[in-house]
């Protein structure tokens, strides 16, 4: 198959291996980046029921879902490395990695860089320990919301919750980021006829449970559903996070900016203490 020979087989081979070929083969920067942090997109996340899986897999396509994720573009940096010639180093790189194990990879695969995504700018569901996008619902001329509508299938990915906050420097987690850059406000329904009524209030696609398929406005997909062998994980949606897990990671990030504005505080204060030595010194 295909993917037995794609860069996300074979982390994702390396993952239960926890071989020394990862640390031997690729810097610390590669093993910190992509195989400790983030992961390839169908892993990183899972939804409620088979039906969405399968729909949202094929929205995304095998190429997406296949795509390793990094966390800034020093890892993009480490997964391949080129001659003076501009050629592929085969025996560097994640390529390298795969040659010393025998799994060679084959043609290209897609590297996302989180750091380099533009996230989500907007306010989170209250009191949700998934941390929802607060997203207005669609509405209709009319000003309803249009029957069957489920909700937006950047907030129907179920996260861990190493993956809910702080996976870039400025604070976001996969799903104001990697989730939100491949779904933006892709709309689920129920059915696609009730998706085909909603047109006047869909501006960035919907999909249906029954296999409906608008990429975005005015752009339809049609004709039979293609069979992804790669999808999102399909659980039942219990989440075993704790209920005030938000609020402790809120908590640690104010003492960790307190923490900041302290050490500011000690060095001006020793600049000033400094400055008032050498000036009692001049002086004697």
């Amino acid at each position: 198959m295909r993917q037995e020979k794609s860069a996300a087989a074979l982390l994702c081979k390396l993952k239960p291996m926890k071989s020394h070929h990862a640390t031997q083969a690729l810097n610390l920067a590669l093993t910190k980046d992509v195989l400790g942090i983030v992961g390839v997109v169908c892993s990183l996340g899972s939804v409620d029921d088979d039906d969405l899986s399968r729909i949202l897999s094929e929205y995304l396509g095998l190429d997406t879902m296949l795509a390793v994720v990094c966390r800034t573009y020093e890892g993009v940096k480490v997964l391949e490395k080129y001659d003076g010639d501009g050629m592929i180093i085969s025996s560097a790189g994640i390529h390298g990695l795969g040659s010393s194990i025998g799994n060679s990879i084959k043609g290209r695969f897609q590297v996302i860089c989180l750091e380099d995504l533009r996230p989500y700018v907007g306010g989170f569901v209250a009191d949700n320990p998934q941390r929802k996008l607060a997203l207005p619902k669609p509405q209709l001329p009319n000003g309803e919301c249009p029957l069957g509508f489920l909700d937006y299938a950047v907030n129907m990915i179920n996260l861990d919750k190493r993956n809910l906050l702080s996976l870039t420097t400025g604070g976001h987690g996969l799903r104001e980021t990697l989730f939100y850059s491949l779904f933006s406000r892709l709309q689920v329904y129920k059915t696609r006829r009730e998706m085909l009524l909603a047109l006047p209030c869909i501006n960035d696609g919907a999909v249906s449970l029954d296999g409906g398929m608008i990429k975005k406005s005015g752009v339809f997909a049609l004709g039979s559903r293609n069979n992804i062998d790669v999808r999102f994980l399909a659980t039942s949606g219990e989440s075993s996070m704790p209920i005030n897990y938000i609020e402790t990671e809120d908590l640690l990030k104010k003492l960790k900016l307190e923490r900041t504005h302290v050490t500011e505080d000690m060095q001006r204060e020793q600049e000033l203490l400094d400055l008032a030595n050498i000036n009692l010194i001049t002086i004697l």
